[in-house]
């Protein structure tokens, strides 16, 4: 089961990384297909850079427990569960977040 937290939040991780540093707006769901008048009034290097640390936060929840546990085959079912429920509310946080207060709109 570790295997899937390992996979999972280095998937994750990667893409936020990969969002963030490349400023790779087409990655990020519903800003990738505005026409370009609605992209206009967004800030993309912010947008880019909030929602890379976003991703890569959660790619972390995700690895936690394997860096809590380097050197033991068995790492506890509650520790994994506890992981994944904290990638859920870092998500759900994370979209709460970016979505009130117009925090990508440009000025």
């Amino acid at each position: 089961m570790w295997i899937t937290n390992a996979l999972s939040g280095a998937v994750v991780f990667l893409l936020g990384l990969i969002t963030r540093v490349l400023k790779a707006g087409y990655l990020i769901a519903g800003y990738n297909t505005m026409p370009k008048q609605e992209k206009a009034k967004y800030d993309e290097a912010e947008l880019t850079r909030g929602i890379g640390n976003l991703l890569m936060i959660a790619g972390v929840a995700l690895l936690l427990p394997l860096v809590a546990f380097p050197f033991v085959d068995y790492i506890p079912a509650a520790l994994i569960v506890a992981s994944w429920v904290l990638f859920s509310a870092v998500i759900l946080g994370g979209l709460i977040w970016a979505n009130t207060g117009n925090r990508f709109r440009k000025t």
